[in-house]
């Protein structure tokens, strides 16, 4: 915060007040902090991927070793373990593009002809139409068949996921990036569970279809079987929704009580205003008394207005200085209320989409396994239209989510290139804006993530208040504007304690130009989850 300057018979040196401007315009001016060989490699990393760039390097060392020391050649083979997992990393982005493209069938499956199945086989009990009954039985058979495969590619690629995030937790150890990956390991971890017992549960489902097909003997046992795994998997995912409405609830109520930004930070704000107001009437003194050396006669007068010059270049700077700080302050309050507000809304949409789709839709779908096993238990084949009924609500409400989701997600997808200046990065120039058609090509490209949207946008945001003086962007931060931004951090579940740090290390994690990209990363992953 800046002090008041006043007018007083000792003066100080010119020298003295020349060194301060000359610190003052040094401390604005800025340092890189990555020399041009990084800036280079970092060039080459973003143009061409990191295989390329171990390339570069790779053959940059095999010239500098055949030009400065003659010795033997390269053959420009990565070592066993790189290669081993680079085939991986390959295999899993393969399952995992194989797994998203057959994400729409399995949603059309699941949300219409799973529930129209129901409903055929239902009508075909009611009116002992066989033909129907075998030719919803093959369509049922088709279905499971294609869920089966969705759910099993969907589990080798969660727990290569989660394996994967092991060992980046494990690496880091402490951290944003051990907290990451550690909560992505146990979220993937989950999925592969719920993954396995889902294929169970279809498996179970094609033999039911089967048994009908052939009319088998045990055909209602195995309806039973096939309906007590479905609700056992069905209820499994509605608890699991439950804990996630749970969570996001929670860091709902912890980021609300950080309060308005406008009413905490209305008395730091009043603060720098009368400073910035005191450094004006300083600045205002300091030239009355350059005015009134001017109209002095006698000798030493030069020397006196030059160091009322002085005085008064120094008056300007402080007021200055103050209102740049003021409206600095001014302009992060803002941003405050913009990252908190967004958190909030990240978390009630989280609790929508969890109650509709999770602990609603699965818990329906749960209830519809339940009434389908009691009905082959105690009626045969009898079909039940209360089954039939609870599976098509279910399966609506899931399919209601889903496309909420699919269409949230192609919209951004949209934005991203259709409009890349809206969230990109300050400083950053960005891309080219490319047309309507390819836009929407690029927006229907549903196995792709959204890499410059809002979210990410707004983890910058608030990286950036909460980030130390070393931070490029970050120096001109005020204490309590700093302070407000970590405690939004602890609100989000990035705190100290969740990173495993002590308070000291974690603040000077913040400030660390070499942990921005995991900071990012982690906030952004951090709004949203619950």
């Amino acid at each position: 915060m800046s002090t008041p300057v006043h007018l007083t018979p000792t003066r100080r040196p010119a020298a003295v007040l020349a060194s301060a401007r000359q610190r003052r315009e040094g401390s604005r001016t800025g340092s890189p902090y990555r020399n041009p060989a990084e800036h280079a490699l970092l060039g080459i990393q973003a143009g061409a991927g990191n295989r390329a760039a171990t390339a570069a390097v790779q053959r940059a060392r095999a010239g500098e070793q055949a030009g400065g020391q003659g010795s033997a050649p390269q053959n420009g083979t990565a070592p066993a373990g790189a290669q081993k997992k680079n085939y991986r990393d390959r295999i899993a982005g393969l399952l995992d593009r194989f797994k998203k493209n057959l994400d729409p069938i399995d949603t059309f499956i699941k949300g219409v002809q799973t529930p129209a199945n129901a409903g055929f086989t239902q009508q075909a009990a009611a009116a002992a139409n066989e033909g129907l009954k075998h030719s919803a039985a093959a369509s049922g058979t088709s279905a499971a068949s294609g869920n089966l495969l969705t759910e099993a590619t969907g589990t080798v690629v969660s727990g290569m996921d989660a394996y994967k995030n092991m060992k980046d937790a494990r690496k880091h150890e402490t951290g944003a990036g051990h907290h990451t990956a550690g909560k992505k390991a146990k979220v993937k971890g989950t999925d592969a569970v719920i993954g396995a017992a889902g294929s169970g549960a279809y498996s179970a489902a094609i033999a039911k279809e089967v048994t009908k097909i052939q009319k088998a003997a045990d055909a209602a046992v195995a309806s039973e079987a096939s309906g007590i795994a479905s609700a056992s998997v069905a209820a499994l995912k509605s608890v699991r929704s439950v804990f996630r409405v749970g969570g996001a609830a929670r860091k709902y109520r912890k980021v609300k009580e950080l309060g308005d930004p406008h009413l905490v930070h209305a008395e730091s704000l009043a603060r720098l205003n009368e400073s910035r107001e005191h450094a004006n009437w300083a600045a205002a003194e300091a030239f009355v008394a350059l005015d009134a050396y001017w109209k002095q006669d006698g000798e030493g007068r030069l020397e006196l207005i030059g160091e009322a010059v002085d005085a008064a270049w120094e008056a300007m700077g402080e007021a200055r200085d103050a209102a740049e700080t003021l409206q600095r302050a001014e302009r992060d309050v803002e941003k405050l209320n913009t990252v908190q507000g967004y958190a909030k809304k990240k978390q009630l949409t989280k609790i929508g989409k969890e109650t509709v789709g999770g602990a609603l839709g699965e818990s329906t779908k749960a209830a519809a396994g339940v009434v389908t096993a009691v009905a082959a238990g105690t009626a045969g084949l009898a079909s039940n239209p209360v089954g039939w009924g609870l599976a098509g609500a279910g399966a609506g409400l899931v399919l209601g989510v889903t496309l909420y989701k699919a269409l949230r997600a192609a919209t951004k997808r949209y934005e991203e290139v259709r409009r890349p200046e809206v969230w990109a990065p300050q400083g950053e120039t960005p891309a080219e804006a490319a047309s309507r058609s390819e836009s929407l090509k690029h927006a229907l490209k549903f196995w792709k993530k959204v890499s410059k949207g809002e979210r990410q946008a707004m983890a910058r945001e608030i990286y950036a208040l909460a980030a130390g003086p070393h931070i490029p962007g970050s120096s001109g931060t005020t204490q309590e504007m700093r302070q407000s931004g970590m405690a939004l951090l602890i609100a989000l579940k990035a705190g100290p304690a969740d990173h495993k740090l002590d308070e000291d290390a974690w603040v000077a994690s913040l400030d660390d130009p070499a942990k921005t990209e995991a900071w990012i990363k982690e906030i952004a992953e951090q709004l949203a989850s619950g």
